[in-house]
């Protein structure tokens, strides 16, 4: 009779001394089992995957001071780092509102953050998106203290291929914070013609080589994150000396996920909409404070913070970004292009 006992199944080695592919980091998957392996990763500059670096953690702090009593919100609450070093400094009687719009990292923050000891008492979780940030204000009942926004897209997205944010895995050309929602980058590039593609890359992330780029992705339908950077690289091949060729050739494949990222999930409208709303969520004297993370981000909080502050609705602004410091880029490369503005509320707006 044949042995139906079943089989056990063997993890997925990798070869080399550190793994490579996203199911490989079987340990950085399990951090509660292999803290360690945790530790290691992060001491060679890298993120462990299915993990986020929280950037600028004691420069927000300052920013937004948050006091025992006072309520507050995390608009893209993540994998919950900022959250986790504001919450205790709420105690007792202050409130957390956390926000994001990913159905699929949210419950495992959620989880994260509850088994650290914060309930329902002190920290509210919500999936939605922050443009819709005055939706809360009833369920709080009153104005918020302080406001946090961390822009762009998290570590947790960027390095599972099967959300296809990056280009260093083949997965699906998907790009969506939420996959539930709305059509992929793969469907979005089916409807532009090669101007209107062109116009999206300048628009969206300065892409000097838009035209090559855009007559590229054209020429045949591109389904999954390998093909979209072929095209990218042939592109650039015709078009930028072989001597600067790498170094252009990766910029040009970061810019143009993020431009379609941008375009896929109408980034720059919700956060015009939230930069709108936002005086109208804070109380008198509260504070705010986002980080953004390229040149299109930057612009609108910086003009959005000028002209309250020339209006009167807020009575200081950032007069500089904040940049993460010199032991923090070399820690987190990630942080590298990150820039904190902030802004206080006046006590009277009118």
């Amino acid at each position: 009779m044949a042995d139906e006992t079943p089989r056990r199944q063997r993890r997925v080695r990798y070869k080399g001394t550190h793994p490579r592919r996203y199911a490989e980091r079987y340990k950085e998957l399990d951090p509660e089992r292999h803290a360690q392996e945790l530790d290691k990763v992060r001491a060679r500059g890298d993120t462990p995957a299915g993990t986020h670096r929280p950037i600028c953690v004691q420069e927000v702090l300052e920013v937004l001071n948050p006091r025992p009593g006072d309520v507050g919100m995390d608009a893209t609450l993540g994998f919950g780092g900022h959250a986790q070093e504001i919450l205790p400094r709420l105690r007792p009687g202050g409130r957390l509102f956390g926000i994001d719009v990913d159905p699929l990292e949210l419950p495992r923050t959620e989880a994260r953050l509850r088994g650290l000891g914060f309930g329902e008492d002190i920290l509210v979780v919500r999936r939605m998106n922050f443009a819709g940030i005055r939706r809360p204000l009833p369920e709080l009942g009153r104005g918020l203290d302080f406001v946090l926004a961390d822009l762009g897209v998290s570590s947790m997205q960027l390095d599972n291929p099967a959300r296809g944010f990056t280009y260093k895995h083949d997965g699906p050309l998907d790009l969506r914070f939420n996959p539930r929602h709305g059509r992929p980058a793969s469907a979005l590039l089916r409807t532009l013609s090669p101007a209107d593609l062109a116009d999206l890359l300048v628009a969206n992330a300065d892409e000097p080589y838009a035209d090559a780029i855009a007559r590229a992705l054209r020429e045949q339908p591109v389904e999954t994150t390998v093909q979209l950077a072929d095209r990218v690289r042939g592109a650039l091949a015709e078009t930028v000396p072989a001597a600067t060729r790498p170094q252009e050739t990766r910029k040009a494949l970061q810019r143009t996920f993020q431009a379609l990222r941008i375009a896929v999930n109408d980034e720059f409208r919700a956060l015009d909409q939230f930069l709108t709303h936002l005086p109208d969520c804070l109380k008198p004297g509260g504070r705010a404070a986002i980080l953004s993370f390229h040149s299109g981000e930057d612009r609108r909080v910086k003009k959005a913070f000028q002209a309250g502050h020339r209006d009167g609705v807020y009575a200081r602004v950032a007069p500089d970004p904040i940049c993460p410091s010199a032991d923090e880029r070399r820690a987190n490369p990630r942080s590298s292009s990150a820039k904190l503005r902030w802004a206080v509320k006046a006590a009277r707006s009118d």
